[in-house]
């Protein structure tokens, strides 16, 4: 994709938007031009009406995402404000990545350590090999975790299992964080990528506004109540009702035939 650093595999086929982390021999940790990378990917996969579903991986069969690139500090983390910057870029690609208005899928095998986990926990599922392994080791390394990275993680596992994550630095395997309910899914290391793909395409082939209509909802849900949005609720559900789309899926179930969405 234009203008995105190769460390960024950029993908899209049959609704699927596929957005890959880079740097296998680094285990995929994410560098300053990958954060920025993130948020530009997903904008544009945001505008076009051809992907329905983003879903994110890393490249190699190691790791997601090892977390930031501690390698690059020195020189891009250098100075108070270097380090402000740094900070605001990678908040706004979990952001981005977090409020775009198309269903997300972290694909998750091998490692999947601090800011790798902040990216997963961004996304709106995360489905994983039975082989991943899960931690935030800041308890380990001196440093404290802000809140914009804190409180995604307690809203997906609660305080006491966040506490836990966070007090110990420990690795958790893929079926410890099923259970903590920070994974949808674990499948054998072979399974997964055919299993997320029939997964997303699954998802892709449901009515977009529908679906859009849902993970905005379910944001409201998730903010205080005195924040609640009724209003954009109630349009994103009128906007269906009256969509070609709610036609067609009537059609579709009468004719015994599969619908065929268009987003409008």
């Amino acid at each position: 994709m234009e203008g995105v650093t190769d460390r960024l595999l950029v993908e899209q086929a049959n609704g699927i938007g596929h957005l890959v982390l880079n740097q296998p021999a680094k285990h995929n940790a994410v560098s300053l031009d990958m954060w920025e990378g993130i948020a530009t990917v997903v904008g544009r996969f945001a505008q076009d009406d051809a992907v329905r579903v983003i879903v994110v991986s890393g490249a190699g069969r190691k790791a997601f995402s090892a977390g930031a690139d501690i390698s690059e500090f020195e020189d891009k983390r250098a100075s108070a404000d270097a380090i402000d910057h740094y900070n605001a870029v990678a908040i706004r690609a979990n952001e981005v990545l977090a409020e775009v208005d198309k269903p997300t899928v972290a694909m998750i095998q091998g490692y999947c350590v601090g800011g790798g986990m902040g990216l997963a926990l961004a996304c709106d599922l995360r489905i994983a090999s039975e082989d991943a392994r899960f931690a935030i080791p800041a308890a380990k390394l001196g440093l404290a975790y802000r809140w914009d990275d804190v409180l995604p993680l307690v809203k997906q596992v609660g305080p006491l299992f966040a506490r836990e994550i966070l007090y110990t630095g420990r690795q958790f395997s893929a079926d410890e964080a099923l259970r903590m309910g920070f994974l949808n899914r674990v499948v054998p290391r072979a399974a997964l990528e055919p299993y997320v793909a029939e997964y997303a395409g699954m998802i892709a082939s449901n009515a977009p506004l529908t679906v859009r209509a849902v993970k905005l909802t379910v944001a409201e849900a998730l903010k205080d109540s005195g924040t609640w949005d009724r209003a954009l609720v109630d349009e994103l559900v009128a906007r269906c009702y009256g969509s070609e789309d709610y036609a067609e899926g009537r059609r579709a179930f009468m004719e015994k035939r599969k619908p065929e969405f268009k987003g409008r």
